[in-house]
């Protein structure tokens, strides 16, 4: 028979539990140390007394990567990147809304084949531009959001413009991060500009607290209270807020400041690159959009672009514009393939929007992922010595003709009151430069426009995109203007569009930005009212006034010309003089007195 083991002592135990305990302590000690950076502060000391800031390495990465100018609307959270931009040489060009402001890097990312930059400050600052962000994303259009925030120990404790701001932009942004360091802005605006450029390109944020921007003795001195408490638990948390502060702050270089150049814009570390990993890398470049535009006489079929980041070759005549919606409100009907022997070449930057309702509606002979004109040059190449049924060609050289028939016919039609927009904007048409850049926002007016004044090359008219997006205009003509500076820039606005853009005359004068703005005014919204009215039996919340905008523009510094029926025979004189204030250097308003036509009849809006 067995004996039981002998029990142990209890007082065995005590020694193991003691060592436990002491290991846990000492293990939390290690981690809220690390926590506060206590460790690397003892490599890297903090100048308490320096003036210099972490705005002064975000301005440094941006020079670096070549960006030249920074849109905004100052706020205190960013106050020191934007000073620091302006040591630097980077333009600062400050809007009325933060929303243009995005918009305006938009058109810069389009027209120059880099990442547009625009900054704003925390909260509503921020969520102001939330629709611009989504066109941009819709658009594929890289562009990089600078946002403030409160400082990192006073965040989700009810501060000032504090709100979760990643989590608004994450399903926007390709890549969204929160940089708590001063020695990460360098690393994270790298990884940052990557992204935006990789794969399906796109816009990305990085938000930047108060803390990690402004010199670490004015963080001090908001953080950390003058004088010590006297109790154990207020000097415990006083220095820990200075701990925090100094951890903040600390330098992750030597000491003195990191000149721009490759260190700054090189390649990101291992892990911080953000990307869908679709498609060809980067965005196309303008010489690219360029010459595959001049392929399309060599391919001798058309060129249909899907929204902006597709294209389809079919064999029917192309829609207005490269770049414009295919079924939005702009174009007055839809461009989509509708003869089912059609074969369709699908060609996207992104496999999820390339693969779109394939199978259901439509399906694609090829899908190729991507860049759109990286493809066309190379079908071009491809299809050397190719040649088509003279026929087809001639049948839509008919079509054309028929076109424009009935378009005079439209043109000459009297209207009940004020000018007939199809008349204005045939000479519109017949006046418009070769070097002008088309920006257009708005419905009924706009989408007249879209069937008569053609765009005189690639990357040369902007709208809305496929998100329908009303108030693009002043934020494309402000990017335009200045990514193009000696190209004159022309904006078509509906009246009720332009009540979105009116406000940014007046960063246009003050910035010194000529653009010229056509006001097409019929005093309602006009693309809704065409389909409310007949199908609901009310006008409701669709009317407007023939307002004075030219008189408007002309209260904050800018020119503003009149068009109606008292002056219909001067129209070609009155934009001709429109041009040369232009020239002369200030931005103009035509506010262009219209009546009502059925050119558009049958045109959806939803």
């Amino acid at each position: 028979m067995e004996t039981p083991a002998a029990a142990a002592p209890a007082g065995s135990l005590f020694p193991s539990f003691l060592l436990l305990a002491c290991g846990t302590l000492v293990a939390a000690l290690l981690g809220a140390a690390h926590r506060l950076g206590l460790f690397y502060q003892l490599l890297h000391k903090v100048d308490k007394a320096s003036v210099r800031h972490g705005g002064e390495n975000v301005a440094a990465v941006l020079r670096a990567h070549g960006v030249r100018f920074i849109f905004t609307l100052v706020g205190g959270h960013i106050s020191p990147l934007l000073v620091a931009c302006e040591k630097l040489g980077i333009r600062v060009v400050d809007t009325r809304h933060e929303v243009t402001a995005v918009f305006a890097a938009d058109a810069m990312a389009r027209l120059s084949g880099t990442v547009g930059v625009a900054a704003v400050t925390a909260g509503p600052g921020l969520t102001n531009t939330v629709t611009a962000v989504k066109n941009a994303q819709m658009a594929q259009s890289p562009i990089l959001l600078l946002g403030g925030a409160a400082s990192t120990l006073l965040q989700n404790r009810g501060a000032l413009q504090a709100v979760d701001q990643l989590s608004l932009f994450r399903p926007l942004c390709k890549f969204c991060v929160s940089v708590r360091r001063v020695r990460d802005i360098v690393p994270t605006l790298r990884a940052a500009m990557a992204a935006a450029q990789s794969g399906t390109p796109g816009p990305v944020f990085v938000e930047l607290p108060v803390d990690v921007l402004y010199p670490y003795f004015m963080v001090q001195k908001e953080m950390v209270p003058a004088k010590p408490p006297k109790g154990l638990v207020g000097r415990v948390v006083s220095w820990s807020l200075g701990a925090s502060a100094r951890g903040t702050a600390a330098p992750g270089h030597p000491p003195g400041f990191p000149a721009a150049g490759s260190a700054l814009c090189g390649d990101p570390e291992p892990g911080q690159e953000a990307s869908d990993g679709a498609g060809e890398s980067g965005p196309a470049h303008p010489n690219v959009c360029r010459q595959a535009s001049g392929c399309r006489g060599d391919l001798g079929c058309s060129l249909l672009p899907w929204r902006d980041g597709t294209g389809a070759v079919r064999p029917q005549p192309p829609p207005p514009h490269p770049g414009e919606p295919q079924c939005g409100p702009e174009e007055g009907g839809c461009h989509c393939p509708s003869s089912h022997s059609s074969k369709i070449i699908i060609v996207n930057r992104n496999r999820e929007e390339m693969l779109l309702n394939s199978d259901i509606f439509w399906k694609p002979q090829e899908a190729v992922q991507g860049d759109v004109g990286s493809f066309v040059l190379k079908l071009v190449e491809g299809l050397q010595g190719q040649t088509w049924a003279p026929d087809w060609v001639e049948e839509l050289r008919e079509a054309d003709r028929q076109k424009e028939q009935t378009f005079r016919e439209k043109a000459a039609m009297p209207v009940a009151q004020h000018l007939n927009p199809v008349q204005v904007l045939q000479l519109v048409e017949e006046t418009l430069p070769d070097n002008s850049i088309l920006v257009v926002d708005g419905g009924d007016f706009v989408g007249t426009a879209a069937h008569l004044v053609q765009p005189r090359g690639p990357l040369r008219w902007l709208d809305p995109g496929a998100f329908g997006t009303l108030g693009v205009g002043a934020g494309f003509a402000l990017g335009a203007k200045l990514c193009r500076p000696d190209a004159e820039v022309w904006c078509l606005f509906g009246d009720g569009a332009f009540g979105y853009s009116l406000i940014e005359f007046d960063t246009f004068v003050r910035h010194k930005i000529p653009v010229m703005a056509l006001v097409g005014n019929d005093a309602g919204w006009t693309q809704i009212s065409r389909e409310q009215v007949p199908s609901l039996g009310s006008n409701v919340a669709c009317g407007l006034a023939y307002t004075d905008y030219h008189k408007a523009a002309m209260g904050l510094g800018a020119r503003g010309l009149l068009l109606s029926r008292e002056n219909e025979d001067q129209v070609v004189k009155v934009l001709h003089d429109a041009q040369q204030q232009c020239r002369d250097g200030h931005p103009v308003v035509v506010n262009i007195l219209i009546g009502r036509t059925d050119f558009r009849d049958g045109s959806i809006a939803v």
